[in-house]
């Protein structure tokens, strides 16, 4: 590994320059070749299965020596299951219909001419994730898919295992006869910081965080090319005062059954003033016997002082990431929808309900990428129905909004085909 150790650690400059050189072979290319070399990644991480789950194991040995959070183990801990899940996307991906050069009817004719438009590949990606290793692999997927070169900037508690990832893509890449440099990693313990890479604006198309707010956050004041955020945790449910207890605890507990990231976890409870202390009783005795933690406003906390801790002001806005709930009383739905819209992540609020005009309320007014209505938001990455694989969720407007799929790696490209008359 030590051998290999300066392929994985370029200057960010000419990272940058090379992954452009590569982005402008790759948008050439043929949708089979770059669907092929999605498969031979897949391969090559499943040839090097052992060597990467040894290389996670030293990971994880010296992160808990540096006392790294348990919540960043946790998402770092590659078990075999979540390897070959990811090996599964890849395949998965590389299946899929290619998304590059579709060809769309543009919004506007020109006389003597056919106008259309295409989509095309960004150009250069930087993905930046915090734990995660196999993210990376998911996310070189998902851009070699879409004729997009990649550059990877990782956290340093997973060093080794990401190091042995992209050895193993990279090889792939390469025997693909795929271009140099459409696949670069700046490692972060020889000095490729997070400035000196999203401020690469002259080639760098598009920025992608994943992780905790403060590393989205930072990324996002740094930058000096596009970003597209993605969020997780702080998700808000509202319990109407028709909606069903049964319906809301299940929905609770799904929404925390996504592994190893809970994207879409439902962190916050909006309760309506008229549902009945029996009810909150039932609810929060389970969620209890399931290692919950539970927290309330004052208002709540001074009625079951037993049940509930006070939750502070600061913790309305946070994700906590963890198996914690906080439970607030409101007086009608519009309350709900104005502290959602003040406090919540954004990119995925419930509600529940027994109400045609509350849903139709809720879906209009709540200002979410996604609102889900009487259904768990349970993230999946790779889901059983449909035609799609996800990278994450984007609570960001003005870009792409919601699930980040093929074509949020994409841009449209308009074509005049004229006939020499003007």
């Amino acid at each position: 590994m030590d051998a290999d150790a300066g392929r994985f650690a370029p200057n960010p400059t000419d990272a940058v320059t090379r992954a452009y050189r590569a982005s402008l072979t790759l948008a050439t290319t043929r949708g089979g070749d770059r669907s092929r070399g999605v498969h031979a990644m897949a391969q090559a991480l499943q040839n090097a299965f052992d060597d990467i789950l040894d290389a996670n194991t030293l990971d994880l040995e010296a992160s808990r020596e540096m006392a790294v959070p348990e919540l960043i183990l946790e998402w770092l801990k590659l078990t075999p299951e979540r390897l070959q899940t990811t090996i599964q996307i890849l395949h998965r991906i590389g299946e899929l219909a290619d998304p590059i050069r579709r060809v769309m009817n543009a919004t506007y004719q020109l006389d003597d001419s056919q106008t259309y438009c295409q989509l095309m590949p960004l150009g250069v990606i930087a993905f930046i994730y915090e734990a995660f290793p196999e993210l990376a692999a998911i996310a070189a997927g998902f851009c070699l898919k879409t004729g997009n070169s990649l550059i990877l900037r990782g956290g340093s508690e997973a060093s080794q295992s990401n190091l042995v990832i992209a050895q193993a893509l990279q090889d792939a890449l390469d025997e693909a006869g795929l271009p140099p440099g459409c696949l670069e990693i700046l490692a972060s313990e020889q000095g490729a910081s997070i400035r000196d890479l999203v401020t690469q604006d002259r080639f760098l198309n598009l920025v992608i965080p994943y992780g905790r707010p403060t590393l989205v956050q930072q990324v996002v004041q740094q930058s000096t090319a596009p970003v597209l955020k993605s969020a997780m945790g702080n998700c808000y449910l509202y319990w109407s005062a028709t909606g069903s207890l049964e319906m809301v605890r299940r929905v609770i507990l799904d929404s925390h059954a996504s592994e190893p990231d809970p994207v879409n976890a439902i962190e916050k409870i909006l309760i309506n003033r008229y549902q009945k202390p029996s009810a909150l009783m039932i609810l929060w005795n389970s969620l209890k016997d399931k290692g919950f933690k539970l927290r309330g406003d004052s208002e709540l906390v001074t009625e079951f002082p037993d049940q509930l801790t006070l939750a502070a002001e600061s913790e309305w806005n946070q994700p906590y990431l963890d198996k914690v709930i906080a439970f607030k009383v409101v007086d009608s739905i519009e309350s709900a929808i104005a502290w959602m819209n003040h406090y919540s992540s954004g990119h995925a609020d419930c509600l529940i309900t027994e109400s045609y005009q509350e849903s139709r309320q809720f879906a209009l007014g709540v200002d979410s990428s996604s609102a889900y209505i009487n259904s768990s938001p349970r993230f999946s990455r790779n889901p059983k129905r449909g035609d799609a694989v996800f990278l994450g969720i984007s609570n960001q407007k003005g870009y792409r909004r919601g699930m980040i799929n093929l074509e949020s790696l994409t841009t449209l490209k308009q074509v005049v085909q004229g006939n020499g008359q003007f």
